[in-house]
């Protein structure tokens, strides 16, 4: 009974606080996402901790956020690059580093990770954060595959926890699925459809079914394109000019896999497998197996289904 009083305590001072609006926000993970959603959050005026392992890492993220910001001032400000370099600098300040997640997140009003896709690997982290973070603060993961349910059940704010998958490259792409699990309370979902919002974004609601909604069509898409190709009914390049020219996609399904990357793919579709392994939509594929394990991963190595230079 003490733990339902403390549960219902927590969840009622927490959604109170969810009525103020998100300012600032703690992003996990330096690589590629993470550093593209701290963009985006400082460009539209929050305040930014981007947190990662090594110094080193962190020093490469912020570089890559200010050569992002400079082309994207480049464009916006090509009459004059004096307030361009303004905007620059101005971001710039919104966003601040560090090694130490604990230390950062007592004055924060959403964590959002983008780390590695190993649901130990969140749920230790979302675990610790969980014990020091303030009762309002939000919990996000973007998670492209594993469940949000899964990663959350670390934590003791089931109601303030819930998915923001973003896509890359973030500051280009406008969608983020918002994903709400049975346990996240309305209010939280709010908060993160509003944020989204924020952030210039167009915020899709999802529930926290395999793939949410991209990857859940997106995925056994393009593992069928494989099995067609592993029947011998077509070339890969034939498929992927039909794909382009007969339902006008920007890529084929065999380009898109070289970029999106083999083992990334099959991580994916692995982990749905071991899930429903009754689902023909989620059975492995042999050729992409075999070209992983020949450390054939798409344009990241140089060779997938196609050659790269």
């Amino acid at each position: 009974m003490a733990f339902v009083t403390r549960q219902f305590s927590r969840s009622f001072s927490s959604s109170q606080a969810l009525h103020h609006t998100i300012k600032h926000v703690t992003v996990i993970g330096g690589g590629l996402m993470g550093a593209g959603i701290a963009q985006v959050a400082a460009s539209t005026g929050h305040s930014v901790v981007l947190v990662d392992t090594s110094a080193d890492i962190l020093n490469k993220s912020a570089k890559g956020i200010e050569n992002s910001l400079k082309r994207v001032a480049k464009k916006k400000f090509a009459e004059k690059p004096e307030d361009g370099e303004a905007f620059v600098q101005k971001v710039l300040k919104n966003v601040s580093t560090s090694t130490d997640a604990a230390s950062v997140v007592h004055g924060t009003d959403l964590v959002v990770e983008a780390i590695v896709e190993n649901l130990k690997v969140k749920q230790d982290l979302f675990g610790a954060l969980d014990k020091v973070a303030p009762e309002h603060t939000i919990f996000a993961s973007n998670t492209s595959s594993l469940p949000i349910a899964d990663i959350a059940s670390c934590t003791a704010r089931l109601d303030r926890f819930g998915g923001l998958h973003f896509f890359n490259p973030v500051p280009m792409m406008k969608l983020v699925e918002v994903i709400k699990t049975p346990a996240t309370s309305q209010q939280t979902f709010d908060a993160l459809l509003e944020f989204s919002k924020a952030l210039g974004k167009h915020p899709v609601s999802c529930k926290d079914t395999p793939g949410f909604i991209v990857n859940r069509l997106l995925v056994p898409y393009m593992l069928e394109a494989v099995r067609l190709h592993e029947r011998g009914h077509g070339s890969k390049e034939d498929i992927d000019v039909a794909m382009k020219l007969g339902a006008g996609y920007p890529m084929g399904p065999f380009e898109l896999l070289d970029y999106v990357g083999l083992d990334t793919s099959k991580f994916i579709i692995d982990g749905w497998h071991a899930k429903d392994p009754d689902n023909p939509l989620f059975a492995p594929s042999p050729l992409l197996n075999k070209l992983v394990s020949e450390g054939k991963l798409g344009k990241k190595t140089g060779e997938g289904f196609y050659k790269h230079k």
